[in-house]
């Protein structure tokens, strides 16, 4: 992705143990050229059966636009979240948020997506660019419903947009704030990015592989492109995307004690999913137990700073451990912020990229199983190992793991 000023934006993963399904969310944001803040806001809570995503863009930019649209999301999200009609949002908005005393016109503007039980979708707009809605990879005309909120009679009376949709696994949902469609303007294009043109843009590059967040990210490149490096407003692409859960289990490090590695071989492989084996002890462990060969083939250094992967029959992916750990754990330290090296980790093939597309992208349930025993290799003074980098690794890892909405399980032997 390139790297520009893009605010810290976390995808998010709710189940549906009913029919397997999450809704996966991602969202990035683009300030205006010299502006430090962003004057688009996106909210998103997570409770039991229910998301609720809310895209709020700020009159004008800068801090008054910021100020405005996170109030404005934040009130949204809270009211809907507990089940509050939009009647009811709208109002204490109007009620709590300031009209612009020159154009007389709307404090924010606001898209609400609000998913329940993954089966169902209920889409809210009011004055930003209608929600795309990507069906099979292809756009689908879903229904709306137009209501007038307030007195129809006044100068500041809402039309807002209303959709009900059955869900269907792989919809996509994009909002944008009106920084996309204004994308080109006076530059390469003369009236901006219409919204067409952004549904013919996405439904090219558009893959059902491709987290919500990565499709974010390539449609924010693009409007910075169209900009020419120079956005002339805030812009914000919020994905939403109904995936099948998937399940990685991660195996590194022998148990404490030997006689607790069949148990440990036995409860990671009986376990759905993929199946990635780190650590050069853990994998002959791991070996053994399937009775497969450990092929090691020709030492292929792609990146140089990380050990070549081997393979085993049976297991997805066989990498070396502390060092290509380490590595993954840099990379999900930057994919949380501004995720500048996602062009590394999800084009390279060493051992660290190939987990990185597994754990960040694919999976949705993530559980890992941690031996604790000492490698005496770990405790050579002439290595920046210390005696618990093993565990340090793990616990960072997952814990950056669920700030991107996965659902984390380790367990120790």
């Amino acid at each position: 992705m390139t790297a520009f000023n893009i605010h810290p934006v976390l995808p998010a993963l709710r189940r549906n143990s009913a029919r397997g399904l999450c809704t996966d969310v991602g969202f990035v944001n683009l300030n205006k050229y010299g502006e430090q803040l962003c004057g688009d806001h996106v909210e998103y809570v997570n409770e039991d059966n229910l998301a609720v995503l809310v895209l709020a863009d700020g009159l004008g930019s800068g801090v008054k636009a910021s100020i405005l649209s996170t109030l404005t999301a934040k009130i949204i999200s809270t009211m809907m979240a507990n089940n509050l009609s939009v009647e009811d949002c709208v109002s204490t908005i109007a009620a709590t948020l300031p009209i612009c005393r020159e154009r007389q016109i709307a404090y924010s503007t606001f898209t609400i997506i609000r998913i329940t039980g993954n089966q169902d979708a209920e889409i809210i707009q009011y004055d930003n660019p209608l929600v795309v809605l990507l069906r099979g990879g292809k756009s689908f005309d879903y229904q709306k419903t137009a209501e007038t909120m307030g007195d129809v009679t006044a100068a500041h009376r809402q039309i807002i947009y209303k959709s009900k949709i059955k869900l269907q696994e792989g919809d996509t949902f994009i909002a944008v704030s009106d920084g996309a469609i204004h994308a080109g303007v006076g530059r390469s294009l003369n009236f901006g990015w219409r919204r067409e043109e952004i549904i013919a843009y996405m439904e090219g590059l558009y893959n059902a592989s491709f987290t919500a967040k990565t499709l974010s990210a390539l449609l924010l490149d693009k409007c910075f492109d169209l900009y020419g490096g120079r956005p002339g407003d805030d812009t914000t692409v919020c994905t939403v995307k109904i995936r099948e859960r998937k399940s990685i289990n991660l195996l590194i490090g022998p148990p404490v004690s030997p006689a607790d590695v069949q148990k440990m071989m036995a409860l990671f492989f009986a376990k759905e999913g993929g199946h990635i084996v780190c650590g050069g002890t853990t994998s002959t462990l791991a070996s053994e137990f399937l009775c497969k060969p450990l092929v090691a083939g020709l030492p292929k250094y792609i990146d140089p700073a990380v050990p070549p992967t081997a393979s085993i029959e049976g297991v997805d992916l066989v990498t070396e451990g502390v060092i290509t750990i380490s590595r993954v754990l840099e990379y999900a330290k930057d994919y949380i912020k501004n995720n500048e090296n996602f062009f590394r980790w999800n084009t390279f093939a060493d051992g660290a990229s190939q987990i990185a597309r597994l754990l960040f992208e694919e999976a949705t349930d993530i559980n890992f199983y941690v031996g604790r025993a000492i490698n005496p290799a770990h405790q050579n003074p002439d290595l920046p190992i210390g005696f618990s980098i093993k565990m340090r690794l793990i616990d960072e890892l997952a814990d950056c793991l669920k700030q991107m909405g996965k659902q984390i399980k380790v367990s120790y032997f």
